[in-house]
Parts: C-alpha cells; structure tokens; sequence
C-alpha cells in the first residue's frame, strides 16, 4: 500500500504566492533598498580612476597585513585592469560588500540573542543548518519570485546562503567569554550593556571576526552564482564563458574572482590577528 505523498510542493507555492500578494509593500522596499546601495557603491567604487583605485587599495592592504600582501594586492588588480575586467570586478565587489554588510548586520545581533538565550539558539540552530544544507541554485528561485530579475535577488540569495557563519561564530565567541569574568562584572555592578560592549563583544572579537570572513567567502561565491539571475559583475562572463563553451574568458573571470578572493579573505584574515594581539 503506497502512502499519498506530503503536498509539499503545493503549500510551498501556495505559501510563496501568499507573501507575493500580501507582504508587495515590503519587498518593494528592499528591493529599492538594496538597489540603491548597490549602485551607490558600484558608483562610489567606478568614480575613482582604476591607477587610483588600485593604489589605494595597496595602501590599505600595507597598513592593514604586510608588504606581501600589499605586492599582491598591487600586481592581482593591475592583471584584473589589463584583462579589461576592472569596471566588472567593481560591481562584483560592490555585490559582496552590500551582501556581507546586511549578512553581518543582522547576523551578529541574531548571534547575541542566540548566546544570551538558550531557547532562541535551539530554535535558531536548525534553521541555520538548513539553510547552509540547502543547495545554494534554489534560493535563486523565491528570490526572483519576490524582486524579479537583477541585482537584487542576487543580493538578497547571497545574504540567505552567507549569514549562518556571521550568527554561528557570533554565538560561539559570547558563550566562550570565561565564565569568571563575566561574574567579575556582574560583582560590579555592570549593566547587561555594559557587560556586553565592553567585555563580551571585545573578547569574542577574534571568533566573530572569523564568521565575518566566511561569510564574505560565501557572499562572493554566491554572488557568481547569482549572475544566472541578472546580477551582473565577473560572475556574469564566468555565466557566458559556461554557455558558450568559452574557456579563455571563462578562466579570464575566473582569475579575477580568484585574485578578489584571496585580497578579501587576506585582509579580513589580517584584522583577525590584529584583533587577537590586542
């Protein structure tokens, strides 16, 4: 005797057409609002000459890690400007940085109640094993559904896939604070704020900054992936290179991903070692 299979698909539609008609406002608004930052950045970043741009950002991997990777910031975006994919690889970046920025913005404070309360984390932790379980293609497709095609839902799949690893570690570094010390606070007379600005977050740092860096990795591999749904950026000619069987081009962008990655996770890597010394 064969069971009658569960209607999931059916409710998951019916549930998604539900939000469609009843929560337009909202979604009309992040959507103009995660447009508009986006562009503002991708503005921001293409106003600069690229000579310019790229010197800056050299001085800024010098300050922040050591001549090394200051050398390889300089040599990696010159290669990504003579292979004519610099205003891509700006709207790339311009993706990431809005995705990790909104992902750390609600990530961390989800990450504080979960560690201050026991019952939000149990019902927290399998959302969040869920969503990093899930295959990154299908947020792709409620994510059109609710802001169109674009740059948007690019966005808005990237925060989806790269927020666990911001809430997880953010948990993990509160609930790592010595016990003793906290008393020592509370002895004190700290106030709950206090206790979590001034001793918690400062010492969690370290861990905190370790999911911030995961979860800009996962922002930037999620954002090629987004280039199916019309974001545009690097991932958009890896996306062409795929199609047309162009494997020059293919490697090309490829390369420029590549050279982004290992810049953005090198200086995030830096900061957490500043952060651990200090």
């Amino acid at each position: 005797m064969n069971l009658p299979k569960i209607p999931l698909a059916e409710f998951i539609e019916w549930f998604e057409s539900w939000l469609e008609n009843n929560l337009a406002p909202l979604f009309k608004f992040i959507k103009i609002v995660v447009g508009e930052t986006v562009n503002g950045l991708e503005t921001a970043l293409n106003w600069f000459p690229a000579l310019v741009l790229i010197l800056l950002f050299t001085v800024l991997a010098w300050y922040i890690g050591k001549w090394r990777m200051a050398l390889f910031t300089l040599i990696g975006l010159l290669i990504i400007e003579n292979l004519g994919l610099w205003s891509q690889t700006m709207q790339t970046l311009a993706l990431v940085l809005t995705s990790a920025f909104i992902s750390v913005l609600i990530g961390v404070p989800v990450g504080i109640l979960c560690a201050r309360k026991n019952g939000i984390q149990k019902i927290v932790t399998p959302v969040l094993d869920f969503m990093q379980t899930m295959p990154a293609f299908v947020y792709l497709l409620p994510a059109v559904t609710f802001f169109s095609l674009g740059v948007v839902p690019g966005v808005i799949s990237s925060i989806i896939f790269a927020i666990p690893p911001t809430i997880r570690l953010t948990n993990l570094g509160i609930r790592q604070v010595p016990e003793e010390l906290v008393e020592a606070a509370d002895a004190f007379g700290s106030t709950p704020a206090q206790k979590l600005f001034k001793l918690q977050l400062p010492i969690a740092l370290p861990t905190i900054m370790a999911g911030i860096n995961q979860t800009i990795m996962l922002s930037l591999s999620m954002v090629v992936i987004a280039s199916m749904i019309g974001a545009q950026g690097v991932g958009a000619y890896v996306y062409r290179a795929v199609t047309q069987g162009n494997t020059g081009i293919g490697f090309e962008a490829g390369l420029a991903i590549v050279i982004l990655a290992i810049i953005l996770d090198r200086l995030t890597q830096q900061v957490i070692r500043r952060s651990k010394t200090t």
